[in-house]
């Protein structure tokens, strides 16, 4: 019986993490690591499989017999912009965790802004007090755009807090319980939004969709008189200069959730220091890779489907 293929695993998280999650992941196959420096010049040829999340740009010239590629994630634009993309199957992991706890810093964001907390916390700064309008749930319009699994999931747990759900993806989907649009409607979604969720993939076509053209567009009708944006989706999807515009001349509302291009908080960056966004991207990043981790310690299951018919996604 021929020896199992070694498996490469290229994930930029925190190394204790990754060593954890891969303990017994895939067993009776060596693991090669390349976060560990006894592999820096390691010779990758021959080996079929690779998990990866944002890996170096030179992956695949010195891994040129891969087989199979899993993302670490649900995404895989991280895959296909790395030079030399291989006519192999990508496979992304969509696992339960991750969905669950995406979706439930969605809902986090969307009632954080419905209770007025951020308001509250900049008046008790000041050491001031006082009563700031409480519209229910269903005085708001959440719009969610991006309708894949994410995006639904989301969109089912705001409608059981009460919210009013809209969704539009590109292609028209049909979703029970919610109205959907599809890139025909886009304008008559954004004028009913008051609350817009960005969950769309990173592809040519999404890069930058959330500019000022597009808040713009948005609903002014809702109970604060201003939209607000939260993006739970890829940064490269934002354009951040009509971000910062939009917020000093009001234009898409006081509140802004996670709009970092990096999906990290970095020094440096300009939206940090704005007085009405709130920074938990490295909160919603550690959501994401725990999620990530969890799906690259399955077993090893995910190598022996990996031929099966509907098996690989992305």
């Amino acid at each position: 019986m021929p020896a199992k293929s070694p498996v490469i695993v290229d994930l930029k998280f925190i190394p204790e993490e990754v060593e954890a999650a891969l303990a017994g992941a895939f067993p009776g196959r060596e693991v090669i690591d390349l976060a560990d420096p006894a592999h820096q010049e390691r010779d990758l040829s021959g080996i079929d499989y690779a998990v990866v999340w944002k890996s170096a740009p030179d992956l695949f010239s010195r891994a040129p017999d891969l087989k199979v590629v899993f993302s670490g994630g649900a995404g895989v634009d991280h895959v296909l912009t790395l030079p030399g993309l291989p006519d192999v199957p990508l496979v992304r992991f969509v696992d339960r965790t991750l969905t669950t706890r995406m979706s439930e810093w969605v809902v986090m964001q969307c009632l954080l802004h419905l209770r007025q907390h951020r308001a509250y916390e900049a008046l008790g700064k000041k050491h001031e007090w006082r009563d700031l309008s409480q519209p229910e749930a269903a005085d708001v319009t959440v719009g969610i755009m991006g309708m894949g699994v994410l995006g639904q999931d989301a969109a089912r747990k705001l409608a059981m807090m009460g919210f009013k759900v809209i969704g539009w993806s590109r292609s028209k989907r049909v979703i029970e319980g919610v109205e959907t649009y599809d890139a025909a409607g886009l304008d008559a979604f954004l004028g009913r939004t008051d609350f817009l969720v960005g969950l769309l993939p990173l592809t040519p076509d999404t890069r930058g969709i959330f500019n000022a053209a597009l808040f713009a567009k948005l609903s002014r009708n809702g109970p604060f008189g201003a939209p607000v944006f939260i993006n739970a989706g890829r940064g490269g999807s934002q354009v951040e200069a009509d971000i910062l515009e939009c917020l000093d001349s009001r234009c898409p509302g006081r509140r802004l959730a996670r709009c970092l291009r990096t999906g990290a908080a970095l020094p440096g960056k300009p939206l940090l220091g704005h007085a009405e966004r709130l920074c938990d991207a490295a909160c919603r990043r550690l959501v994401r890779r725990q999620g990530a981790l969890r799906a690259c310690g399955a077993p090893d299951r995910a190598l022996r489907e990996r031929a099966a018919p509907g098996a690989c996604s992305g």
